[in-house]
């Protein structure tokens, strides 16, 4: 049979040439394992990597200028973050967690006054404009003033006197208390 003239070739011959190609291609995507559709939703399933709360802390316990408190991570809840930053001059450490209700909850621990932190976890470029005080919370037996921004990520900040602690999430002021009291009942790590 000899081939077609070439006026002849249409969109349905290429829609039936790239068929056995896009076939090959998924399945190289799930046989490798780096796919996946996300269905299940269930951050302890997921292929989101686990992060080393724990040594993390420890680490910054040993270089920050300031104490660090590690809160044991709640049952459930998955580590998955962590990073050291700045604030003009500020050391920040920050550790963050998937939550139960798989809602992302990070921890925040610096010597920057609360003026300087809630632009900071308000996010880039906010200033006290976006960012509303919405009250105080205690937990932990600590007061907490609450904060909450234009888009709906809030926090809680508390001032130990030589360092503020913030507890940010998008999701329920619930998991934000869990880690806000556990994090108060703390004693600062040895440096």
């Amino acid at each position: 049979m000899a081939d077609k003239p070439r006026i002849l070739i249409n969109g349905k011959d290429m829609f039936w040439s790239l068929v056995p190609l896009l076939a090959l291609i998924a399945l190289v995507a799930i046989a490798s394992g780096n796919c996946s559709v996300g269905l299940n939703q269930d951050p302890a399933d997921s292929k989101v990597p686990a992060f080393d709360v724990v040594t993390a802390l420890d680490a910054d316990a040993r270089q920050m200028p300031f104490p660090i408190r590690r809160p044991p991570t709640p049952e459930g809840w998955k580590p998955n973050s962590g990073s050291s930053d700045a604030i003009e001059g500020h050391r920040v450490s920050t550790v963050g967690w998937l939550s139960a209700s798989k809602a992302y909850v990070q921890l925040s621990q610096t010597d920057a006054s609360e003026d300087l932190l809630v632009p900071y976890l308000g996010g880039s470029g906010t200033d006290y404009g976006d960012v509303g005080a919405t009250g105080t919370r205690e937990a932990g037996g600590r007061q907490w003033v609450t904060y909450e921004t234009a888009e709906g990520k809030k926090f809680w900040i508390t001032d130990f006197g030589n360092v503020r602690v913030g507890v940010l999430s998008r999701g329920p002021d619930a998991d934000i208390e869990t880690i806000a009291a556990s994090v108060a009942t703390q004693q600062p790590l040895d440096a």
